[in-house]
């Protein structure tokens, strides 16, 4: 036998068993999406990448105490802006959004 003619039959029996494992790879994938749903799969990595998150949140927080504490002061704050800037004397004026909310009469 040629060296060609080896080279080639060794290169065919390569790639049968290469197609062979791909075939195998792929059948053990259906057999598994039919015992476990894709939908399923996808809600089960979405709760690992949430409870990943919660996880790396909760560090943060213990570490940026301080930090943490200012934002939520400033979450507070710009809820309650309207009626602290009305305490000021420094809210809107009624009269201007009346005149918004109504159309004008001819």
């Amino acid at each position: 036998m040629s060296d060609r003619r080896a080279r080639m039959l060794e290169d065919r029996y390569l790639r049968d068993s290469a197609r062979a494992l791909v075939e195998a790879d792929f059948e053990n994938l259906k057999a598994d999406l039919d015992h476990k749903g894709l939908a399923t799969r996808a809600l089960d990595t979405f709760k690992d990448g949430a409870v990943d998150i919660y996880e790396e949140a909760v560090d943060m927080a213990d570490d940026n105490k301080g930090a943490l504490a200012a934002l939520l002061a400033a979450v507070v704050v710009w809820f309650a802006r309207n009626p602290i800037l009305d305490l000021f004397g420094m809210g809107k004026d009624d009269d201007t959004d009346d005149e918004r909310a109504e159309p004008a009469e001819q």
